[in-house]
């Protein structure tokens, strides 16, 4: 069980657990450094532990031990009449606690832990997305094409840490291009099909900068600024790949009323004359000749961000990538049939999940508890390595992400910080919770707790944190 020394981010101390932040992650992942390191004087001092592996020997919590624990917790006024409860020892796979688990269950954000698990399958976590320039039909034309890179950055301040740039692929264009210069810009946003938001999203989720409509152009997963509000959303342009095309338009010195909509010419044969020596020669590059190419990080660092951020876009932008693999549309439906199949391939039970999207947004969605379970039972254990990428991303709580100013209050509930990690899910009367944490014996119990009729979002949310809470410091032998 090597596997699960990597899945806890603590320092256990005499006085208690300490919650260690890494260092400068954005700088490290930055594609351009802004100085050089100097030359070290004397060699670097070895790193102190700040990982504690899950300790495997300690005592298994019972199912009586665990249901006596929690029973109680479920009854919580806020979390509504219907609390549907899957809970599993990580180590050897045996259920613990299950209350409706089996339950169909509106799953709100939680479907994330879905695409991650189908996307990293399907692609794998060292996959990146492509977003291409070539050479229009007409002279100094150029498109730009889609590859459904949702990080894309218009420039150098971007929403996610080293993403692909716009004003690098204008440099790769200009340099293809020669002395021409560019005309007019057409963006190419083929390769995604059907409805641009789901069946079952509220009125509100656009406007309310939840999402943006669903296409394989944008930068920034359609915002109009790269910055992530907690609470109240992050404005987003109404039509992402036209923002987007505008602004590569403007790094080619292309007027931005020249940008439309389009489709680029086919590619160039292999063995064509390739566009740079075409433009040295004085000749306009062949109509599809590639001009430049800039690709996203790889996609574990992709799925991190969706995960941690609860970022809606790119969930669905990943679920397409599922569906591309396995030859579908990349469309919702398509997208949800992809995803699907692939948890039957990965023998999970398939059966318990109807799904609309990728994100959670729609309320036609549902999930069971104890699927949820057992895709992180799965990814603990080995036998898809690469299904462990989806626990680097799952915020922790009071630190990370959608937990960060989670189990904060009441008071009790502050002894998961550190040792929760999981993704949470929240829609009007919709709270849900499904990750991992560590026992008070040090052992890894992964669970999900789905409440569908809840109260108050607040108090629905503390009464989840404490069963998580609880679990954490029961031995519930």
């Amino acid at each position: 069980m090597s596997l699960l020394a990597a899945l806890v981010l603590v320092v256990v101390a005499a006085a208690g657990v300490l919650v260690v932040r890494p260092g400068p992650v954005d700088g490290w992942l930055a594609g351009d450094p802004t100085s050089s390191p100097s030359a070290a004087a004397t060699p670097d001092p070895m790193p102190t532990p700040v990982l504690a592996a899950a300790d495997t020997s300690g005592t298994a919590p019972t199912a009586a031990g665990v249901s006596a624990a929690i029973t109680p917790l479920l009854k919580a006024g806020p979390l509504g009449p219907r609390v549907n409860v899957s809970v599993a020892d990580a180590a050897t796979g045996e259920s613990l606690f299950e209350q409706n688990a089996d339950t169909m269950t509106t799953p709100a954000s939680t479907t994330k832990l879905l695409t991650a698990a189908t996307v990293l399958a399907a692609r794998g976590p060292a996959h990146r997305l492509a977003t291409r320039a070539v050479a229009g039909a007409e002279p100094g034309e150029v498109v730009l094409i889609g590859g459904g890179d949702a990080t894309l950055s218009a420039g150098a301040k971007g929403q996610f840490p080293g993403a692909a740039r716009l004003d690098k692929l204008a440099g790769q264009v200009e340099k293809a291009l020669g002395g021409q210069a560019p005309t007019k810009v057409t963006v190419d946003i083929s390769l995604y099909e059907g409805p641009l938001t789901a069946l079952g999203w509220d009125g509100d989720v656009i406007g309310g900068g939840q999402v943006a409509k669903i296409q394989s152009l944008m930068t920034n997963a359609g915002r109009i600024e790269p910055v992530h509000n907690e609470f109240g959303g992050d404005p987003r342009f109404s039509d992402p790949a036209l923002a987007a095309g505008r602004a590569f338009a403007e790094h080619l010195g292309v007027a931005t009323g020249t940008v439309k909509k389009g489709k680029a010419p086919a590619a160039v044969e292999s063995g064509a004359p390739s566009a740079a020596p075409s433009a040295a020669a004085g000749a306009a590059p062949a109509p599809g000749a590639e001009l430049g190419k800039v690709e996203s990080p790889p996609l574990v660092h992709v799925v991190d961000w969706m995960l941690e951020q609860s970022d809606n876009v790119l969930a669905e932008a990943l679920a397409r990538e599922v569906a591309l693999a396995a030859g579908q549309a990349a469309s919702f439906e398509g997208a949800a049939q992809a995803m699907i199949a692939k948890l039957g391939e990965l023998g999970l039970p398939a059966g318990e999940a109807e799904l609309s999207d990728a994100s959670g947004l729609s309320r036609r969605n549902r999930i069971s508890p104890n699927l949820l379970t057992e895709v992180l039972k799965l990814a603990a254990s080995g036998k898809h390595a690469e299904l462990s990428g989806m626990f680097g991303g799952l915020p922790v709580a009071g630190w990370s992400g959608t937990l960060r100013t989670r189990f904060v209050t009441p008071a009790p509930n502050r002894i998961g910080q550190g040792l929760v990690r999981a993704k949470t899910g929240t829609l009007t009367g919709v709270n849900t919770i499904s990750g991992q944490l560590v026992t008070a014996d040090g052992r890894l119990l992964v669970f999900a707790i789905m409440a569908d009729r809840t109260g108050e979002s607040v108090a629905a949310r503390q009464a989840l944190d404490r069963i998580a809470a609880k679990l954490v410091t029961c031995g519930c032998t």
